[in-house]
């Protein structure tokens, strides 16, 4: 590819996989898919008994690539991980789930100060991780990363890891999506045609076929959203 057109073509942001993973779940169906590849077990749960409960700006130059929603007895809280391997991921989905569990016991004005012990939805973490790593645990703990010598621990967190599988679930999908659009933009750079040939390519490899097809144009919207501020002042400025 000539390295000229390159340059002058507008640039993707690292942050468009993670729009397309909110966008994408924030459809009702598709999060349906999505609980039911965590709980195949479960054949009762419908769309509507799902609700979002996604936080905003817990944390300091947070990425929004967090998506938490309830399902009957279970509060899911999911992650799409960046594709560089870091155990502060379980800092932040501790953080994460008591912001929501607090924003639930407030909406439904439950004291905690009573002595009747309060109901809540159980807590379910994940993480998925789209990157590339030789050892794959199955879940993360807390104390395991953080005080691994300590003989006891007042507080831990188990994250269950989601990784890439030949299963062709909804998530797996997702995970192919993002290797995909990595791929494309070493072959091109972080540019339209990178985005443009993702997308093409997952429609050929029917990953996220029904999505693509029904979302194309609000999908090129978002990855236009995220070009480069320098691209942009050059156009306007």
């Amino acid at each position: 590819m000539d390295t000229n057109a390159m340059n002058n073509e507008p640039k993707a942001k690292h942050t468009a996989k993670d729009s397309v993973f909110i966008d994408l779940f924030a459809i009702p169906k598709y999060l349906l898919e999505l609980y039911q590849t965590l709980h195949p077990e479960d054949h009762k749960t419908v769309e509507t008994d799902l609700k979002i409960t996604t936080a905003k700006c817990i944390l300091a130059g947070h990425i929004y690539n967090d998506l938490g929603f309830m399902a009957g007895d279970k509060l899911i809280m999911l992650v799409e991980a960046q594709s560089t391997w870091s155990p502060n991921i379980v800092i932040r989905l501790l953080i994460y789930v008591a912001q929501t569990l607090n924003n639930y016991f407030t909406e439904r004005k439950i004291l905690l100060y009573k002595d009747n012990k309060v109901h809540f939805p159980k807590p379910e973490l994940y993480v998925i991780y789209t990157g590339e790593r030789k050892v794959q645990p199955e879940y993360l703990s807390l104390k395991e990363l953080f005080f691994p010598d300590e003989v006891n621990c007042d507080i831990d967190v188990k994250v269950h890891m989601i990784y890439e599988s030949d299963t062709g679930d909804i998530i797996q999908q997702y995970i192919t999506f993002c290797k995909v659009l990595t791929a494309q933009i070493k072959l091109h750079g972080p540019t339209r045609m990178a985005i443009k040939e993702t997308l093409r390519i997952c429609r050929d490899k029917k990953v996220l076929m029904a999505y693509l097809k029904e979302r194309e144009t609000e999908i090129m919207d978002i990855m236009t959203t995220l070009f480069d501020q320098d691209y942009i002042t050059g156009l306007y400025g």
